[in-house]
């Protein structure tokens, strides 16, 4: 049984659509990130660096105690490593997936979480990083629609954790002013995703537990005030 320790984010999806896909037995522990429930110190244990997705596999193999794992590309790659599904066993193909994890992980998540911020959090409107951003995007958004240009998946002919890792924050596009109808290969490949029955029960069951906004004036407080106090306390 793997615990998941979920919130509603794009990250917290990945692993969640990678659960739905295998069917590994998995039960969700929600943690609130909007009231704190992130720095409970029973999830730091878990997830130091008070942050979700993390995950408890209470079965590693072999009779060895629970592992934890947090940060959601390790958490994919240890998932496909341990279920030997998602993550081609050849070299090449491994290493296109890896590549492309990566590149979400290191890039395109990082660039549009900044372009969110600064386009809808920020305290005060700054130009020049509201540009930057929405710049970066754009230039992230093309690296990915010509690379879907001749072939179905990100990594290739087949589905892997590279099209996981991804797909949370595509669906946030329209937020990021920015189109898909501008990124044809990008928009085909969102639509295949989003049809496939484990995306449809991901996002069905991540509606179900956060029925409110994360994002609200005090919430802003906890989500975008962190300091090193929290990690001393």
């Amino acid at each position: 049984m793997i615990d998941l320790y979920f919130w509603t984010t794009p990250n917290g999806y990945k692993p969640l659509l990678f659960l739905e896909e295998t069917g590994l037995p998995y039960a969700i522990r929600p943690v609130d990130i909007g009231v704190g429930e992130q720095f409970e110190p029973a999830f730091l244990e878990i997830s130091p660096n008070n942050r979700i997705p993390a995950i408890v596999d209470n079965d590693p193999g072999g009779g060895e105690a629970p592992n934890s794992v947090f940060e959601s590309g390790a958490i994919l790659q240890y998932l496909a490593e341990k279920s030997g599904t998602f993550l081609p066993g050849d070299l090449r193909g491994r290493t296109e997936t890896l590549q492309w994890l990566n590149w979400q992980i290191g890039g395109l998540g990082p660039m549009l979480g900044q372009n969110l911020h600064f386009s809808a959090y920020a305290p005060e409107e700054l130009p020049y990083a509201i540009g930057r951003y929405a710049n970066e995007t754009m230039r992230l958004y093309r690296v990915l629609d010509k690379r879907l240009k001749d072939r179905p998946f990100v990594a290739g002919e087949d589905y892997t954790i590279a099209d996981m890792a991804i797909y949370p924050w595509v669906l946030r596009t329209e937020r990021e002013r920015e189109h898909l109808g501008d990124f044809p290969h990008l928009d085909r490949w969102y639509r295949a995703v989003a049809a496939r029955p484990a995306t449809i029960s991901t996002y069905t069951k991540g509606a179900a537990i956060n029925t409110q906004p994360t994002v609200t004036e005090e919430s802003k407080k906890i989500l975008l005030g962190q300091t090193g106090v929290q990690v001393a306390a």
